[in-house]
C-alpha cells in the first residue's frame, strides 16, 4: 500500500490502525490486529476434537494445549511466509511499510507496487516457497521423534501448516501470491499489468467458489473434519473474494486512462521571476504551469494558483515565490516515461501538481493531479 503521509508517533507497544506491536525486522514493524485472537480462537474450538481421535487416549486439557499450539505454529508459518515476501521486496529496493498478522492469513505491505513483472513474480513467490521449506524441514524432523507421541503431533502439525500456507497461496487467484504470479505472468506476455489484475481477479473468483464447494462436498461426505473444512473455508473464500475486488478497484486507480496520451494531459508551462508580483503571476497561470525562476537561475518552485490567490487577496504586489510549491525529485516526471509509471507516481506523492520534463531535464509542461482524475473517470467503462 501506498504510504501517503506521515503518522504520529506510536504508542508504547501499540501502532496506529494496526494492531499490538510485536517486533521489527530490518526496520519493518509486525503488527497483530485483533481478529487473529478470533481466527486462532476458531482453530482451536474446531480442531480439538480431531486431537483425540488423532492421539487415542489423550485428556481432554492435553487436547485444548495442542489445538492451541497449532493455532500458534499456524501464526508462526504466516509470519515466516510474509516475512519471505518482505525481505525479497527489501532486496529488490522496494520499501515496505509494515507486516500484519490478521484472522486466519497476513499482509505485507509494501510502500509502492513492483515496477516490472519479474519484481512482482520474485516477491510472489519468495513466501509459497519459505513455507514449503519450512514444511519439508518439519517433515524430516518428524522421523527424529517417536511417532503419535505429543511432540511428534506438534511436529506434524508444523509440517502441515506450512504446507497449507505454501500450497495454498499458489492457487491461481488473487489476493494469494498465485494469483500475484498469474498477473506476473500475463503483465510479462502483454505488457499490461491491468490485464493481469483481471485474470487474476477472474482466478480468485475461481478459488473461492471451489473452497465452498470442497466445504460443502465434506459436509455431504460426513468427513471428520467437516466442520472445521466448513469455517476455514467459508472465511478464507470470503478473504479471497474482498481482497480480489480490493485489488480489481486499486488496478483501475493505478492505470493510466486508455487511448490518452501524455503530451494531451499536460499544461504548457511559463517561467516567470520569482519575484513577480503574486496578482500577475496568477493572472498568467491560466490553463498554464508557472515555473518561478529566482535571479540567479535556480527554481524556486511551482506557482499554487490557491495560495497564490489567498495571497493575492490581501498583498497582490507581494513576491510571488511566498506562493511556491518546491520541486522536489519525486513530482518531477520524465516524459519518456510509461502512463502507468506516472500515474503510480502521482498516486503515491503528496502533490497536487507534478513539473513534467524531456529527457534532457528540459520542463515540458505541468500535470495536475486533477486533470489525471479527471480522465480517468472519463476513460473508466460504466459499472
Amino acid at each position: 500500500m501506498a504510504v501517503t503521509g506521515e503518522q504520529g508517533p506510536p504508542r508504547r507497544g501499540v501502532a496506529p490502525e494496526g494492531g499490538l506491536l510485536l517486533f521489527r525486522v530490518s526496520g519493518i514493524p509486525v503488527l497483530l490486529a485483533p481478529s487473529w485472537w478470533i481466527g486462532s480462537l476458531i482453530i482451536v474450538v474446531l480442531y480439538t476434537p480431531l486431537v483425540g481421535r488423532i492421539l487415542p487416549g489423550v485428556t481432554t486439557l492435553t487436547s485444548w494445549l495442542l489445538a492451541a499450539a497449532f493455532a500458534v505454529l499456524l501464526g508462526l508459518s504466516v509470519l515466516a511466509h510474509e516475512l519471505g515476501h518482505c525481505l525479497v521486496a527489501l532486496r529488490l529496493g522496494i520499501p515496505v511499510r509494515r507486516l500484519r498478522l490478521f484472522l486466519l492469513g497476513g499482509l505485507s505491505e509494501v510502500a509502492r507496487t513492483p515496477r516490472q513483472p519479474r519484481q512482482e513474480g520474485l516477491v510472489a513467490a519468495a513466501g509459497p516457497v519459505v513455507s514449503l521449506l519450512l514444511g519439508g524441514f518439519c517433515g524430516l524432523l518428524m522421523f527424529a521423534v517417536p511417532p503419535e507421541s505429543a511432540a511428534w503431533l506438534l511436529i506434524a502439525e508444523c509440517a502441515v501448516a506450512n504446507f497449507a500456507v505454501g500450497i495454498f497461496n499458489l492457487l491461481p487467484g488473487l489476493p494469494l501470491d498465485g494469483g500475484r504470479l498469474v498477473r506476473a505472468g500475463v503483465w510479462a506476455v502483454t505488457g499490461r499489468r491491468e490485464k493481469g489484475t483481471r485474470a487474476a481477479v477472474v482466478g480468485g473468483g475461481v478459488v473461492a467458489a471451489g473452497l465452498v464447494v470442497w466445504a460443502l462436498w465434506g459436509l455431504a461426505a460426513g468427513s471428520e473434519d467437516r466442520w472445521l473444512r466448513l469455517g476455514v473455508c467459508v472465511v478464507t473464500a470470503w478473504f479471497v473474494v474482498l481482497g480480489a475486488r480490493s485489488e480489481l478497484a486499486a488496478e483501475t486507480r493505478r492505470g493510466w486512462p486508455e487511448g490518452v496520451r501524455l503530451s494531451e494531459l499536460i499544461r504548457p508551462v511559463l517561467q516567470l521571476p520569482a519575484e513577480s508580483p503574486v496578482s500577475d503571476a496568477l493572472a498568467a497561470s491560466a490553463g498554464r504551469g508557472v515555473v518561478l525562476v529566482r535571479a540567479d537561475g535556480v527554481a524556486a518552485g511551482l506557482l499554487d494558483e490557491t495560495a497564490a490567490a489567498q495571497l493575492a487577496g490581501t498583498s497582490p504586489h507581494a513576491p510571488a515565490e511566498m506562493a511556491a510549491e518546491p520541486i522536489r525529485a519525486d513530482t518531477v516526471l520524465l516524459s519518456s516515461e510509461s502512463g502507468e509509471e506516472i500515474a503510480e507516481r502521482v498516486r503515491e506523492t503528496a502533490a497536487w501538481q507534478f513539473l513534467v520534463v524531456d529527457d534532457e531535464g528540459r520542463p515540458a509542461g505541468v500535470l495536475r493531479r486533477e486533470d489525471l482524475r479527471a480522465a480517468m473517470t472519463r476513460s473508466r467503462p460504466p459499472a
